[in-house]
């Protein structure tokens, strides 16, 4: 599951919206957890947030909270559930300013993958200026589980970066794309 998911997602140029929001949903909720455990976990999610769709996930209530925390299949963190509920609705209010919350958050690299020729992986950094700048942006705006961390994985997963490092096959495939 774990190589699937590097050898055909991780990295790759996002754009839409909806797949934006469950790439930082699932990173908020990977907060002290490993990356395994969301993956094992995101077909429920998926299932109990709508499919990602954030007009849906931004109407949740606290009854239907109080469900997801009753949930296994999801990790049941109330800050966590309750932050995704809250970033819907934050995400909503930047797509009606900004046009999409894609326009906003490829804003931090320029429009285009910054692409990094790291040797190893022990060069990878945990955070950059930019996941620092997301970070308090969208602090200021609201959201939370969206600390300068998280912000890069979040970039690292949808492409804003290419941090495979030189010698994976990804590497230049996806330096090709953007």
């Amino acid at each position: 599951m774990y190589v699937a998911y590097h050898d055909r997602e991780w990295g790759v140029p996002v754009r839409r919206d909806r797949r934006l929001f469950e790439m930082l949903t699932l990173d908020g909720a990977q907060a002290g957890l490993s990356w395994i455990t969301i993956l094992r976990k995101r077909e429920r999610y998926r299932e109990v947030f709508c499919g990602f769709d954030v007009e849906r996930v931004a109407r949740l209530g606290r009854r239907q909270v109080a469900e997801l925390l009753r949930d296994p299949g999801i990790v049941r963190n109330r800050a966590k559930v309750e932050s995704a509920v809250n970033n819907a609705r934050v995400f909503l209010d930047i797509r009606e300013e900004c046009g999409s919350f894609a326009k906003l958050c490829w804003g931090f690299v320029g429009g285009r993958t910054r692409v990094n020729r790291w040797r190893s992986l022990a060069e990878l950094p945990a955070s950059t200026a930019e996941s620092a700048a997301m970070s308090k942006e969208l602090v200021r705006r609201g959201m939370t589980f969206v600390g300068p961390t998280i912000c890069y994985a979040f970039m690292q997963a949808v492409g804003m970066v290419n941090d495979h490092v030189v010698d994976c096959f990804r590497h230049a495939q996806l330096a090709k794309r953007d």
